[in-house]
């Protein structure tokens, strides 16, 4: 193994390139983790790389929610039909969802915090990070990419924005669901209905229960890749930061504090 790798030699290290995609430890703010796992069970999760929980949680927001119709019901509380959405909702699945839901919550907050020390311990050690990885199906590579395009990307489509940047996990992740969420919502038909000017019909082809998981997962594929843009290009910025100084500066140059002058 060479140096440009990582290996056990490094207590922590902050980042690790591999052809499923740029896995990093960056400063995070806790509260806008557990926001996130608020407005969907599973994203926060998914925003820190803890994709085997972020799933768990995800899928389990997904099948509860529908049969306990809390989405109905939300929409019946928007629509100031209170008693609607109470006799909507089924108990027996809404008891099973409270508990996970304000875990999923909390474990997420616990988890940024926990994560935001082990980055600033990562970043003390200063371990070389692997900026190449080639494998027999994807390259990826250390590299700066615009972050408005990933915006763009996935405004038109959830996940797009994450393959642009290679998060190739969370991207199948999120476009698999996507179809899902189409597919169940009548959401496509609705759209073609729409722009006939059927709005009535657009309506009432419209299943409410699947078509309102879409405002999180747009919400959290634009942030995601912004946000993961953004580190991206600032890891990229110290990786060859470093590789300069090691190579190109030379040993007797040392920075030194100056003096104030009175």
């Amino acid at each position: 193994m060479n140096n440009y790798s990582n290996d056990n030699s490094a207590r922590r290290y902050r980042a690790h390139v591999s052809i499923w995609g740029t896995t990093q430890l960056h400063l995070r703010n806790p509260y806008i983790i557990a926001w996130w796992s608020a407005a969907f069970p599973g994203f926060g999760h998914l925003l820190l790389s803890k994709y085997l929980r972020g799933f768990v949680l995800f899928i389990w927001e997904v099948v509860v929610n529908i049969q306990s119709h809390i989405n109905i019901a939300m929409v019946y509380s928007f629509q100031g039909e209170i008693e609607k959405a109470k006799d909507v909702l089924d108990l027996h699945w809404l008891l099973i969802y409270i508990p996970v839901y304000i875990f999923s919550i909390w474990d997420s907050y616990r988890t940024t915090v926990d994560m935001n020390k082990v980055y600033a311990l990562a970043e003390r050690e200063e371990h070389r990070i692997n900026s190449f990885s080639m494998g027999a199906l994807e390259i990826n590579y250390l590299d700066k990419r615009n972050p408005i395009m990933a915006i763009v990307w996935s405004v038109f489509v959830p996940g797009l924005g994450q393959l642009y940047i290679h998060r190739i996990v969370t991207a199948f992740f999120v476009i698999v669901w996507t179809v899902i969420f189409f597919y169940y919502s009548n959401g496509l038909e609705a759209i073609i209905f729409l722009f006939w000017g059927d709005i009535q019909q657009a309506t009432d082809v419209l299943k409410p229960g699947w078509f309102l998981f879409f405002p999180s997962l747009y919400g959290f594929s634009i942030f995601d890749s912004y946000i993961n843009t953004v580190e991206n290009n600032k890891l990229y910025d110290k990786e060859q930061r470093k590789f300069f100084v090691d190579n190109y500066q030379s040993p007797q140059f040392i920075v030194q504090k100056g003096k104030k002058v009175e």
